[in-house]
């Protein structure tokens, strides 16, 4: 992985050092990002990948680009999230600036995703292509609520202690970012990681965070959680036979917040965990034991 050289114009160094300071000479697990500038700019943690999340430390308040489009602002700690969804380019460059100067950049080579194909039968006509005017406007009501619970940005670092896996035990039956194939038709790639465990099984919150969106009964999903862990990283929970908890509420990690099921568009028990930061659909799996840098 190549690194662009910093760019420190226009700020003094002294300040910059004093603003940050954190070890040097980290070296970077293979597939993953952790590394740091020599002027201690700007650090990263996470795995550089179709789907994956960056986690990123530079100085407090300081505004993030990718490849000169600003996508989001450090908070007060330094920390941010940065998601690169499926379709991401194999190269792209991420800088910081603050007080309209730009004080890091990085290049970061991504690594292609590997996505398989994924076939399903069985399944009702109407889960595969919905009909019917009553049950088209009861979709289009869904998706509203839904969409306002993806889009959720609550203003908390929830995300930097890093994730662990929302069921203590499961068969990994589907990957995210394949292509499915229901009933022999062609689909959307599948963004989710489908952890299959028996039925009633406890699902746990990987994380802390604020439940967005908590409901029953929804066509495609079944019972559906979303928490956002900050700044906008929501994760998802679909298929389950219950679900514990309700919006607004904060949870800790390891809290039970709902039971595996097979509700909605599911074929059997299991738990479909989905990520999404922004409109970034992401591998939640590339997460696990991904901390902030420190």
């Amino acid at each position: 992985m190549a690194w662009a050289q910093p760019l420190t114009r226009g700020i003094d160094r002294r300040t910059l050092l004093g603003a940050l300071t954190v070890p040097a000479g980290l070296a970077a697990a293979p597939g993953r990002v952790c590394a740091a500038s020599p002027d201690l700019v700007l650090r990263l943690a996470g795995q550089a990948r179709q789907g994956g999340t960056l986690i990123g430390r530079t100085l407090p308040g300081a505004g993030v680009s990718l490849d000169g489009v600003a996508l989001t602002q450090a908070s007060s700690g330094g920390l941010f999230v940065v998601g690169l969804d499926r379709d991401c380019p194999a190269d792209i460059v991420l800088s910081v600036s603050r007080d309209g100067q730009r004080i890091d950049e990085r290049r970061v080579a991504v690594a292609p995703g590997d996505f398989d194909i994924q076939r399903i039968d069985g399944l009702p006509p109407q889960q595969v292509r919905p009909q019917g005017e009553a049950l088209l406007a009861r979709i289009a009501a869904e998706a509203e609520r839904k969409a306002r619970g993806w889009a959720s940005e609550v203003e908390t670092e929830d995300f930097a202690g890093g994730f662990t896996s929302p069921l203590r035990k499961f068969r990994l039956s589907g990957r995210f970012g394949g292509q499915r194939i229901l009933n022999g038709e062609p689909m959307t790639p599948h963004f989710g990681a489908d952890l299959a465990a028996p039925e009633g099984t406890p699902i746990l919150a990987p994380a802390p965070g604020r439940v967005c969106f908590a409901e029953t009964g929804l066509h495609f999903e079944g019972g559906l959680t979303m928490i956002d862990h900050g700044q906008g990283l929501v994760t998802a929970y679909l298929h389950q036979l219950k679900v514990g908890v309700r919006p607004g509420q904060s949870v800790a990690r390891g809290q039970v917040i709902g039971a595996v099921g097979q509700e909605g568009r599911a074929t059997g028990p299991h738990l479909c965990w989905r990520m999404k930061w922004r409109d970034r659909r992401l591998d939640p799996m590339l997460l696990l034991g991904v901390r902030a840098p420190a």
